[in-house]
């Protein structure tokens, strides 16, 4: 992103806490755009309620889990990436090699493979885009119901609020419009060279 509109957002973000703090109190609230809500502590039931409501087959533990894993890795990595109150300020440290981490794709990785690594069967994630090769794009992760459509999903930033928890609903987000890209999701998890390496396997043992 760039760095001047990564500015622009830090200081739009912190001026709308307190509109956040009250948003919190209805998810999903009046259901039109512009309602976002924030994980304060691991032990906020908001999260895990949401995803827990996505299906009757969703597991009440793994619902859980993933909201507690989310918390956590925005915790941790804000500790280990030194994270600034800003993002535009993290990703001007990390573009002049200040900080290990801190751009968006960067947040968004580390939370889908911590996710990943849950080995979920009742929820499966997603990758999630806006302004896909652009200089304003961002990256986020989307859980649903296993074969839930991708726009009935959950979206977890950890971006937006410097390592602090974001989330709403895919079509609800005020400043951005997400589509999904599956391939995305496959490279970052490393499945691409898996898939590719099988075929190669089948293709030798079939000569």
């Amino acid at each position: 992103m760039f760095f001047h509109r990564s500015i622009l957002l830090g200081v739009r973000t912190f001026a709308m806490v307190p509109c956040l703090v009250l948003a919190l109190s209805s998810p999903w609230g009046s259901g039109r755009r512009g309602e976002l809500f924030v994980m304060w502590s691991a032990d906020d039931p908001s999260l895990r309620t949401q995803i827990a409501a996505l299906s009757p087959t969703v597991s009440p533990d793994e619902a859980r889990q993933v909201a507690y894993t989310a918390y956590m890795t925005g915790r941790e990595l804000h500790r280990e990436w030194r994270v600034a109150w800003l993002p535009g300020i993290q990703n001007f440290l990390v573009n002049i090699g200040k900080r290990k981490g801190g751009l968006c794709f960067q947040w968004a990785t580390e939370l889908l493979v911590r996710l990943d690594a849950l080995k979920l069967q009742t929820l499966e994630l997603h990758w999630a885009e806006s302004g896909a090769n652009t200089g304003a794009e961002h990256n986020v992760i989307v859980v649903t119901a296993r074969g839930q459509p991708f726009g009935e999903g959950i979206l977890l930033d950890l971006w937006r609020y410097s390592g602090t928890l974001v989330w709403t609903h895919v079509g609800m987000d005020p400043e951005y419009h997400w589509t999904e890209n599956k391939s995305e999701l496959a490279r970052r998890l490393g499945r691409t060279t898996d898939v590719a390496s099988k075929q190669v396997r089948s293709t030798t043992k079939s000569n």
